[in-house]
């Protein structure tokens, strides 16, 4: 599986650098119709985590993969077919729905895989899906130099061909197993053991909505950082990329070794305390990035990069653990997908809380770490309390004297 994450993240690189670029120079489309066609396909995405997830628990992983994986292929070509802007919508939005829901179903694998090893798994999987992300990157950017449909063309084709691959490598891979999909197939199944509906668990919706907080750190790479440095006169323009890179180097190098600090659910529930120093840290950082020389608004502004990655890292790590460890194991199919609309969520809220952020300046992004970072104090005592909960439901075991 971790293969297939590098591949498949190989062809989402390719398509990430150059999307709006198609879309513009290659359909024509203009650049209200290209946010709204990445608006509607994003809100489209949102409800394939929690369907993917919800089918998960009754169909095996190593044959609903692969069916993603086409879909999102057969997305990806259709877009090749027409400049027409409604069937570009609707192929844009097919090829989301396709993603959050393969998105998913790839950390239900690892959880069911690993087992008690699924953070440093997830860990490794991660590492793996920010090389394939960087390869692809390079590759988009060294094609663009040539600066021709053509190369966008092949680019998209190319984003296409890495899905089938995908798709035909899980085909090779071993079927895991899966409490939930016994209980949830099985006539005779005791009632107990049957699925239970994470829409009617308000503890775990609790959960998940700090968790939709908690990933606002996705939205500060791709829309804060640039676009704060773009408005900034004291920080050079081209420190953007640098920072992206620096994000990926950090994560590739530190992703596996931190994961070893949340390998149970005690541990992970109590990484959420220095996790929230780092989003308070990062904002601080920016913040005081506006108040100082070119010097020193360059050091805060790569400072604030680093504390937002470590908050990256620390986040991931809490979230695999706590997101399966606080699912039922008869239903974590339906429980993981619920918790895939965290990510999914931001992808709409983030651009809009870190645009306000920075149109308030250095008091909006002091407010934005603080707001993160009492999250996690939030999520701290929901955690907490779950497990309580839990652990007062397990009937005691009596053992009789003789």
């Amino acid at each position: 599986m971790i293969a297939i994450t590098l591949v498949d993240r190989v062809g989402s690189g390719l398509w990430a650098s150059v999307s709006v670029l198609y879309f513009t120079y290659v359909s024509g489309l203009s650049m209200a119709e290209v946010g709204t066609l990445a608006a509607v396909s994003g809100a489209v995405g949102i409800a394939g985590a929690p369907l993917g997830g919800r089918i998960a628990d009754r169909v095996p992983l190593t044959r609903l993969l692969p069916a993603l994986q086409l879909l999102r292929a057969v997305a990806s070509f259709a877009l090749l077919t027409t400049d027409h802007y409604p069937l570009l919508l609707a192929f844009s939005a097919v090829g989301s729905l396709g993603d959050r829901a393969a998105s998913v179903l790839t950390k239900l694998y690892a959880t069911r895989v690993a087992g008690p090893d699924r953070v440093r798994y997830q860990a490794v999987n991660r590492t793996a899906a920010n090389a394939g992300w960087a390869l692809g990157g390079l590759a988009a950017a060294a094609a663009l130099a040539l600066g021709t449909t053509a190369v966008y063309r092949w680019l998209l084709a190319g984003d296409a061909l890495t899905f089938v691959a995908a798709a035909l490598l899980v085909l090779t891979c071993a079927e895991p197993p899966s409490a939930s999909r016994v209980a949830a197939t099985s006539k005779d199944a005791p009632r107990a053991l049957k699925p239970a509906s994470p829409w009617r668990d308000r503890s775990y919706l609790a959960y998940v909505a700090t968790e939709t907080v908690l990933s606002l750190d996705d939205t500060v790479f791709k829309v804060g950082l640039p676009l704060w440095i773009a408005h900034s006169d004291d920080v050079p323009h081209g420190l953007a990329p640098l920072l992206l890179v620096l994000n990926n180097v950090m994560v590739v190098a530190l992703q596996v070794p931190l994961a070893r600090f949340g390998t149970t659910t005690e541990t992970a529930r109590r990484l959420l305390i220095p996790l929230a120093a780092a989003f308070a840290l990062g904002g601080l950082a920016m913040a005081f990035s506006a108040t100082g020389g070119t010097a020193t608004a360059i050091c805060l502004v790569t400072a604030s990069a680093v504390a937002f990655t470590l908050a990256e890292m620390l986040h991931a790590t809490v979230s695999w653990e706590l997101s399966v460890a606080l699912a039922p194991e008869t239903a974590q199919g339906a429980y993981l997908g619920v918790h895939g609309l965290a990510q999914s969520t931001q992808r709409g809220i983030g651009p809009i809380a870190v645009t306000a952020a920075i149109a308030t300046g250095p008091l909006g992004w002091t407010a934005f770490g603080a707001t993160i970072a009492l999250t996690c104090g939030i999520q701290h005592r929901l955690v907490r309390d779950r497990l309580r909960r839990i652990a007062l439901s397990v009937a005691p075991v009596t053992v009789s004297e003789h």
